[in-house]
């Protein structure tokens, strides 16, 4: 049994991973102030919820677009474990063969969201990730990651819109039952989630155009599973994709 951990802007994402299966998820808020033992005494809650015991944990694997948070995040977990943790990023063994500008800086989540998907699903593929921001990778038929798009997160933009004027209030985002709202509220939750929805799809359109052909399309984060019913496009959703990922890399990296 491994721990995966994928530390993330607003939230870290843990579980457990036996063999083929994920034996939990969970999202704790990530915390860049916090120490080294503030982070090993919540994993250890965290797997004492799960009713995991750390002495089975046979290792880990970490992926970070945190490097500060990383470096109390890491220590807790090797404490934890016992063992080195295999972390996310140039130099490690991936399998997936990338084309872009300088591919020493392409994001961990991005790695392995392709890793996972090029080992579960057919090829050209786009993989959306949901997360603090939204991030879309693009691989082509060689299984090759060639490059894609970064944009503000649901939750950064309907932030901003709060935060950023006078009269319109912070608010849950719930699904809607209509396109045309009623109310501020009812405004504010359709346009949040119809703009994000029609981004997915006018970001797959393009992509598609410029390979000349249709694409599987894997989303995955915190809020696919609401977008993406509001989308046109055909797509999987893949909430442990990125858990998946890392759980090839540890296989591919481990000197266990």
């Amino acid at each position: 049994m491994i721990l995966a951990v994928d530390i993330g802007n607003t939230n870290i994402v843990l579980g457990a991973i036996e063999g083929e299966q994920i034996l939990f998820l969970e999202r704790m808020a990530t915390d860049r102030s916090a120490t080294e033992m503030e982070y090993l005494v919540r994993i250890r809650s965290v797997l004492k919820f799960r009713e995991i015991d750390p002495e089975k944990l046979e290792g880990a694997i970490v992926c970070s677009v945190v490097p500060i948070v990383t470096m109390h995040v890491r220590p807790a977990v090797e404490q934890l474990t016992g063992k080195r943790a295999v972390v996310v990023g140039p130099g490690i063994k991936t399998g997936l063969r990338i084309n872009i500008d300088n591919p020493g800086a392409l994001g961990a989540d991005r790695v392995a969201d392709a890793v996972a998907a090029i080992n579960h699903y057919p090829v050209p593929l786009i993989t959306i990730d949901m997360g603090t921001a939204t991030t879309v990778g693009v691989v082509d038929e060689t299984k090759t990651f060639i490059g894609g798009m970064i944009v503000p997160g649901v939750m950064v933009s309907l932030n901003a819109l709060a935060g950023g004027t006078a009269q319109l209030p912070h608010i849950s985002l719930d699904p809607p039952n209509h396109a045309i709202g009623r109310n501020t509220v009812e405004c504010m939750q359709n346009g949040i989630i119809y703009h994000n929805a029609a981004g997915v799809d006018g970001m797959i359109d393009r992509i598609e155009q410029q390979l000349g052909k249709k694409c599987t399309v894997v989303m995955t984060g915190g809020l696919s599973a609401v977008i993406a019913p509001h989308c046109r496009h055909e797509m999987i959703v893949d909430p442990e994709l990125l858990l998946k990922g890392l759980m090839i890399l540890y296989r591919k990296n481990s000197r266990n």
